[in-house]
């Protein structure tokens, strides 16, 4: 009745003179209800990603009717269309590329290496393993490797759930220092608001806090010096698939190359996954030619695992917020922060906060329609505190991130459990790496050296 409702009501509006009249009103509240359809997803039984596509469709149409001439809408629809295309494609070959890699259970190389039992020492390496995991993967697939890697280390307790939460929030930071570590920073680093080099360098120290304050904190806790996992052991594991770290080093190598790619040729950087991902679909067809059982392992059963409905989602999304840069909506808002807030690193900040409880995905889609590079030229504080905001601001809340939500599937963890035991470590993080941050900039002290980052092969060839 509800769906039938909004569809008859959709209709007579579209019909109706007012929409061409008032386009901004109707397309602030089309998106405010599809947001909310998203935000009480199960409460209402609808996915979200079939919400985020209707919401993107019905503002483009109410942008067509409140635009000029329908010839304007579709050249906006065709230049968002393109922007929005080169994050599917990166997401895509980034997420095949991961995908191929777990099925020869790849990620063995880095989980096996894990031998501690003392849950202080292991509440670290945890975290610290998927901080640097998560630099080069997204935050979502290294929570996912992570929370099975504690099924085996550690048997069910409130320890381990704290252990759960460690990985959430090292995801999160880890994502938000490197331009693939995350959905978010990918964005800003596809259309020119962020370098490789310099992101590197201006928010590696500030995530390493963000993740260092909650894990002091944490080993506080009675959760973690009451518990006892000395005696625990690994339970047992498949073993890795043949020519398993070939495939691992080369996928990694995959992942790890586009911004060198992107340095080299000046292409996108969805050019150069794409690349990888030929190289590594060819590899998998050689090594397994012949071999039948091994289907599996190769990619177009990897293709039909990976997340297609999260990226369905995001490019309902983008679509949605790109008609609203288009109507000029955010550029309204834009002025608006500018006239109330005048302080860049609160706006910051605010966007940060927001996203433990809304998609940082949107959140920093609508910011990049509100202030252009002509506002904030590359690689300015301000993108890069954006970067770091909306990257461990969702940890916060455990609906905050795609991490977070993962951890929740997984372990069946309870919005108010993580509320109250995680969410002000969380906090203390995200303000502990804001201080660092401005600290360091309004000191002009270079916050990650020159010489260090030379030595990281994940920039030594750009």
């Amino acid at each position: 009745m509800a769906v039938f409702g909004l569809a008859f009501a959709g209709t007579a509006a579209i019909n109706h003179s007012w929409v061409a009249a008032n386009q901004n009103v109707a397309m602030v509240l089309v998106f405010v209800l599809g947001y909310a359809g998203i935000i009480f997803e199960e409460s209402l039984a609808f996915n979200k990603s079939g919400v985020g596509l209707l919401m993107a469709v019905c503002l483009w149409v109410i942008r067509s009717i409140g635009a000029p001439s329908t010839e304007i809408a579709v050249t906006e629809l065709t230049r968002a269309n393109a922007e929005v295309s080169e994050i599917v494609y990166f997401l895509l070959g980034a997420m095949t590329i991961v995908e191929i890699v777990d099925a020869h259970q790849g990620f063995k190389l880095v989980t096996d290496n894990i031998t501690t039992r003392n849950p202080r020492t292991l509440l670290w390496v945890v975290g610290f393993v998927t901080f640097f995991l998560s630099s080069v993967l997204d935050n979502l697939t290294s929570t996912i490797v992570m929370v099975s890697l504690l099924r085996k280390l550690v048997p069910p307790s409130e320890y381990r759930k704290l252990l759960g939460a460690v990985v959430v929030i090292a995801a999160n930071a880890g994502g938000a220092w490197t331009p693939i570590g995350d959905v978010t920073t990918t964005m800003l680093w596809i259309h020119g608001q962020i370098s490789t080099l310099e992101i590197m360098k201006g928010l590696f120290v500030p995530s390493v806090i963000s993740l260092a304050v909650p894990l002091s904190l944490m080993s506080l806790t009675s959760e973690v010096n009451g518990s006892s996992q000395k005696s625990s052991g690994l339970l047992a594991s498949e073993q890795m698939a043949p020519r398993g770290q070939l495939v691992f080093g080369v996928g990694l190598g995959a992942l790890v190359f586009v911004p060198v790619f992107k340095a080299l040729t000046g292409l996108p950087p969805y050019i150069g996954i794409l690349l990888g991902l030929g190289v590594l679909w060819v590899l998998t067809d050689a090594i397994h030619y012949g071999e039948s059982e091994r289907q599996k392992l190769k990619v177009p059963q990897a293709l039909s695992r990976i997340d297609t409905q999260g990226v369905l989602f995001f490019l309902g999304i983008l679509l949605s917020v790109s008609s609203l840069e288009a109507a000029g909506v955010l550029r309204e808002l834009a002025n608006y922060l500018d006239q109330h807030i005048p302080n860049i690193e609160l706006i910051a900040s605010a966007i940060g906060a927001a996203s433990a409880i809304i998609d940082n995905v949107p959140l920093v889609a609508a910011t990049m329609g509100m202030y252009d590079l002509t506002s904030f030229p590359q690689d300015s504080e301000f993108w890069q505190l954006i970067a770091f905001c909306a990257g461990t601001g969702g940890s916060m809340l455990i609906i905050g991130s795609a991490a977070g939500v993962a951890f929740m599937g997984m372990e069946k963890i309870d919005f108010f459990w993580y509320l109250r035991k995680v969410s002000g470590f969380a906090f203390a993080g995200y303000a502990a790496g804001i201080i660092t941050y401005l600290a360091a900039r309004n000191l002009h002290l270079p916050v990650l050296p020159d010489s260090v980052v030379a030595h990281i092969p994940f920039v030594s060839g750009s």
